[in-house]
């Protein structure tokens, strides 16, 4: 078997894995970070979005053999510390974002994304396009923009 070596969330981990191992595998398998989720295997729910080289990046499309000597960030690598919530995570929990919680690391990895590429001020039109690519089965997205939008101005800070 093939061997791995990347970065995910600062620490350098390896591992012997098979040649046909997801990213999103090789995460909750062999790192146990269950995080990330697996909620439709087509790549059409988003619940599997990670970073790779600070670009939200669908883990269950991509070979973890693909990502050698690549940074990988998770939803468990965000926080500034055990403590302390992301500004991104901290709006998604004052804002109501969430109800089962199954998509809200895919979604809270993809808004910082949207904040990364379109910038703190985020009109309702904007987050909804930008969020096409992650479904949510609990709630209507109302509040998931909203906290989007809190979100990205808390990031500016």
């Amino acid at each position: 078997m093939p061997k791995v070596s990347m970065t995910v969330n600062d620490k350098t981990v390896s591992s012997d894995i098979e040649e046909r191992t997801l990213l999103v595998q090789f995460l909750r398998e062999n790192l146990m970070l269950t995080g990330t989720h697996v909620g439709c295997d087509t790549s059409q729910c988003g619940a599997c979005v990670v970073h790779v080289n600070g670009l939200a990046m669908k883990s269950c499309t991509l070979l973890a053999l693909q990502l050698e000597s690549q940074n990988v960030t998770t939803i468990e690598g965000i926080a500034p510390s055990a403590a302390e919530l992301h500004p991104m995570q901290e709006a998604f929990r004052e804002n109501h974002g969430l109800q089962c919680g199954f998509c809200t690391p895919g979604m809270i990895m993809t808004a910082i994304d949207i904040v990364r590429r379109k910038g703190n001020d985020l009109d309702d039109h904007t987050i909804r396009e930008e969020l096409d690519g992650n479904i949510c089965r609990c709630t209507g997205y109302h509040n998931i923009v909203k906290s989007v939008a809190a979100g990205a101005k808390a990031m500016a800070c």
